[in-house]
């Protein structure tokens, strides 16, 4: 069961709105990168967590919900940047964004016209769940495992991708107001990014996370390939570092370069069953 506030998270305010910002904003909302994403993340990994403890479960629907109250945040930025945008940002086309449009035999207006239609259209100068290019967000890059080491990892990765975006934003942003806003999302980027990691020190770290899942007997796994580093290049050079000499991060192996070459036959199929559908090609 939620509760809510009708109060935001964090103050919003947009003292000059811009609409080609706004577009730039929904890709925090329904981007790969954006709010829906770890929202949905989080949620879906809480709900299916059994571990033997509920506190991840519990921790996970915290942060879930947090995001929720992130997600407005940049859906009243988008609305506040849409309404009572300046004529001549409009008409002109001065915003960098469309620079290049006009440049290119374009029209500034219909630049940004373009940007905003699906806004306009369909939400009526509001937010929509969808990507700065207006593609729907569609649940395809919602990472729930059930492996709790896993999922952390794919947390890191997300506040990560998250927080090189927030800040991207906060750069191209004109306005205090959403500069105020995006400095107080990058700081919770920051502490989620420490919290998942802090997870996976709390579960052993490196060594007692991985492999992942660490539950496979490592003797059943091919003892030859499972720290090489293929080396791939056809002069046979190998970028050295970390990963091709010392010990594993695991610490249960060490790291070795192989060459790569086959070690398999060339695969050859027998013909094609007569009910197979396939149809026999001529070639010459």
């Amino acid at each position: 069961m939620y509760y809510h506030d009708s109060r935001l998270q964090y103050p919003v305010t947009v003292d000059k709105p811009d609409p080609v910002y706004a577009t730039m904003l929904q890709q925090a909302i329904g981007g790969v990168e954006g709010e829906i994403r770890v929202c949905m993340q989080y949620f879906f990994q809480a709900w299916g967590n059994r571990a033997p403890t509920t506190k991840y479960r519990d921790m996970l629907l915290h942060t879930a919900t947090e995001e929720i109250g992130h997600i407005e945040m940049l859906a009243t930025a988008v609305a506040l940047n849409l309404d009572k945008a300046p004529t001549s940002l409009q008409e002109e086309g001065a915003a960098d964004g469309i620079v290049g449009a006009v440049m290119g035999g374009g029209n500034g207006r219909h630049a940004i016209e373009g940007m905003i239609h699906k806004n306009l259209l369909s939400a009526g100068l509001a937010a929509m769940p969808v990507d700065s290019d207006g593609v729907p967000f569609n649940m395809s890059h919602i990472y729930a495992s059930g492996n709790i080491a896993a999922d952390m990892y794919a947390n890191v990765a997300a506040e990560s991708t998250g927080r090189v975006l927030a800040v991207r934003l906060f750069n191209a942003a004109h306005d205090d107001g959403m500069k105020k806003m995006l400095h107080y999302m990058i700081a919770r980027d920051t502490m989620h990014q420490q919290q998942w990691l802090a997870v996976l020190e709390e579960l052993g770290g490196q060594e007692g996370t991985l492999p992942i899942p660490n539950s496979f007997p490592q003797e059943q796994e091919d003892q030859e390939n499972n720290y090489n580093f293929y080396a791939t290049a056809v002069d046979g050079s190998v970028p050295e570092g970390r990963w091709t000499s010392g010990s594993t991060l695991d610490g249960k192996g060490e790291f070795t370069v192989f060459q790569n070459k086959p070690l398999g036959e060339k695969p050859v199929l027998g013909p094609a069953r007569a009910d197979s559908g396939a149809e026999t090609q001529q070639i010459g």
